[in-house]
């Protein structure tokens, strides 16, 4: 993608070789703690589900910087429910590493931006590096090089023994929409509307499983 070789991982990392640089997206951490306290009571697991897949990512591509695109953190007091458990992971999987945080629509101020104990890392609300661009929402129309998340995209594929609904990278080969990696993030299908003016031509969604699984958007159905 505009000369970059990238790779997308089952868990839903992108990895970057050149760079040696791992890219993640809508953590969301702490939204079953956020639902809780909306009496809407989940199992509060997720935040420790979300570090266990993002420490097998980096653990695997032993990565030199971790970009995290936004929306890693589910609303703006979320870091104050973090047990000391997962600020000591974070610590630890921000050790001896570049690490930057994308502003979200969910974590405008991400906690290393306040100053915040525990949390490292820069704080940006874009990168660029060579012919990359890494935010958290997709730009409307022609964006090439660009990396997003926000949507978390999902795709649906049917068959004579039923249907499959995956988390997915959607990728025209000149952008890519990353998925959700946080545990209760869920997933917007990629027939929606929203993903219309990002892939006017038509896309691929990478879908998640065993391994990625690409299928091109015409056999792709809506929920």
């Amino acid at each position: 993608m505009a000369g970059a070789e990238l790779v997308a991982d089952p868990l839903g990392g992108l990895w970057w070789p050149a760079e040696r640089l791992l890219a993640v997206a809508d953590l969301h951490f702490e939204k079953g703690s956020s639902f809780a306290a909306r009496g809407r009571p989940l199992p509060p697991y997720d935040t420790i589900d979300t570090l266990a897949a993002l420490a097998r990512l980096i653990a695997h591509y032993r990565p030199a910087q971790v970009v995290a695109l936004g929306d890693s953190f589910h609303d703006p007091y979320a870091y104050q429910r973090l047990t000391a458990q997962h600020r000591a992971a974070i610590a630890a999987l921000q050790a001896g590493r570049r690490w930057v945080w994308i502003a979200g629509n969910h974590d405008p101020m991400p906690p290393a931006r306040l100053g915040c104990a525990g949390i490292g890392g820069e704080v940006a609300d874009e990168l660029r590096l060579g012919p990359l661009s890494f935010r958290h929402q997709p730009t409307p129309g022609p964006a090439p090089g660009e990396i997003a998340g926000h949507l978390h995209p999902a795709a649906k594929l049917r068959g004579a023994g039923g249907s499959v609904r995956r988390r997915c990278f959607a990728t025209c080969g000149a952008r890519v929409v990353m998925p959700a990696l946080g545990a209760y993030a869920g997933g917007l299908n990629v027939r929606d509307a929203a993903f219309a003016p990002l892939f006017p031509a038509g896309f691929a969604a990478l879908m998640l499983g065993a391994k990625v699984y690409p299928v091109a958007s015409d056999r792709l159905w809506p929920d």
